[in-house]
């Protein structure tokens, strides 16, 4: 198979303008999931560095972090960890709030979902503030996890995010940046 270009990942992803609300240009990658070729290949350059290293799970942030989450724990044959909005999950579980832009949101993952020691790949599609992915390495280190890196296809540098990451000492992969959104 060809390799996919970054350009080529960046034209999949559809700009949707003033949504959710005015002002915002919302990245949708449902039309870079429908588009196999592209799909494969960015999973794949997640997937790159970490290849032939030990990463025991990874993480993906509800709801596309799942999707992107489990395709890049196939490739790793690693296992897979969904973290969750408050209430979503059906055995004893750890829970994280972080900060919204209009409030508090919670986040949960099972508390014997990850054990002290094991190197973990948090994914998800997008890093904009940083808020949600903060708080997931925050989850994941209480529960004694190494996050090895935070995964995205997209990131909004402008939004300091990845920023936010690093400084909680996080290294952050990213396919493409859509600057000025």
């Amino acid at each position: 198979m060809d390799t996919v270009t970054t350009a080529e990942i960046r034209a999949a992803i559809r700009a949707i303008p003033d949504y959710p609300k005015p002002g915002i240009m919302f990245r949708d990658i449902t039309t870079l999931l429908g588009n196999a070729r592209v799909f494969r290949g960015a999973i794949e350059q997640l997937v790159a560095p970490w290849a032939g290293e030990r990463i025991d799970r990874v993480a993906g942030i509800e709801a596309r972090g799942f999707i992107l989450g489990g395709a890049v724990a196939h490739q790793l044959t690693a296992g897979f960890v969904p973290v969750r909005k408050k209430g979503k999950l059906p055995h004893q579980t750890v829970s994280i709030a972080y900060s919204l832009e209009y409030g508090i949101d919670h986040m949960e993952m099972h508390r014997d979902a990850v054990q002290p020691g094991e190197r973990i790949l948090l994914v998800d599609d997008l890093i904009a503030t940083g808020g949600t992915a903060c708080a997931a390495v925050q989850l994941l280190r209480q529960q004694g996890a190494e996050v090895v890196a935070a995964c995205f296809i997209v990131d909004l540098p402008d939004l300091g995010g990845s920023g936010r990451l690093e400084r909680l000492g996080t290294a952050v992969r990213k396919l493409v940046t859509f600057a000025g959104d």
